[in-house]
């Protein structure tokens, strides 16, 4: 499994090269180790283990010149939190796993200088390079925090979209919502459709020609007002959850589109905290897990 970089502090566990001649990067590192191949000297440059005279870089087309130092460490450094709106949990040359707080728009919606998941995430591969992009592979609602996936290239966007549902192994979200629950666990299945009147999704016990949805969920620990839930997606229809919770007669905490009567946490009490995953290239699976918000405790 592959795990996020932990920040890099032993300076005496790493190789050290001296440039000879003008050149470039990645070619420099391919020509001075020989015995890694050009995929390993790219993971070294995607975790943040390579550095020139002592800062780190992960570009690969980097000038070196004459005299330079290029560190490769056994250790990768953490990266920079580009934006206290948006967590980077973990990020390789294909793709970026964030935590996103709630408030925070997956993508726009037209709202010209609104700060979103992608605007954020676009901002931050394009101090490395002007011409890097992400590219938006599923979202959350704005109002829903926790874990989003974002691409590198519009390869792994459509690996990882094409096949969503081989791709995905699990989502996890925790929820605190109204009252207590009558089953401490239980299966939840309907079709959705769109009201664009009402702008809710709306909710049928039987095929009525909308979406089929299905989630899991368990109660963690329930009071005389608020229980808090994990929930396991089957699949992953607009508003499920929170239409699903107020299926239930539970309806999520401060969600008073779908019913929520009381708002303790000034927020809509979700939080998408599992997601695990096969990387698109490597076909390795990716587990990362945010823990419950503590304020959901």
């Amino acid at each position: 499994m592959r795990k996020t970089t932990k920040p890099y502090t032993k300076r005496n566990e790493e190789t050290k090269l001296r440039v000879k001649t003008k050149n470039t990067l990645l070619p420099f590192l391919i020509e001075a180790m020989t015995d890694k191949s050009r995929s390993a000297i790219k993971s070294y440059l995607a975790h943040r283990q390579v550095a020139i005279n002592g800062r780190v870089t992960t570009l690969f087309d980097t000038p070196v010149n004459q005299g330079d130092e290029v560190s490769i460490r056994a250790t990768g450094e953490s990266a920079p939190n580009p934006n206290h709106r948006v967590r980077i949990v973990f990020e390789d040359e294909d793709l970026i796993v964030v935590d996103k707080k709630p408030g925070v728009l997956s993508m726009s919606t037209g709202v010209e200088g609104e700060q979103t998941a992608y605007s954020i995430m676009m901002e931050h591969v394009r101090r490395h390079r002007k011409t890097d992009r992400v590219y938006i592979v599923h979202r959350l609602d704005r109002e829903t925090s926790g874990l989003l996936i974002l691409a590198k290239s519009e390869e792994a966007q459509e690996r990882l979209q094409n096949d969503w549902n081989n791709t995905i192994i699990e989502r996890r979200y925790m929820a605190v919502v109204e009252g207590t629950l009558e089953k401490r666990e239980g299966r939840i299945i309907s079709w959705l459709t769109d009201n664009l009147k009402s702008m809710k999704v709306m909710s049928s016990p039987v095929d009525n020609g909308g979406k089929e949805a299905i989630t899991n969920y368990r109660v963690i620990k329930s009071g005389e007002r608020y229980s808090l839930v994990e929930l396991h997606l089957e699949t992953g229809r607009k508003n499920q959850i929170r239409v699903h919770m107020a299926d239930l007669g539970h309806p999520i905490a401060g969600d008073k589109k779908y019913g929520a009567k009381r708002n303790p946490l000034g927020r809509l009490c979700l939080h998408a905290q599992t997601l695990s995953f096969y990387h698109p290239f490597s076909g390795q699976p990716m587990k990362f897990d945010t823990g419950i918000p503590p304020k959901f405790l």
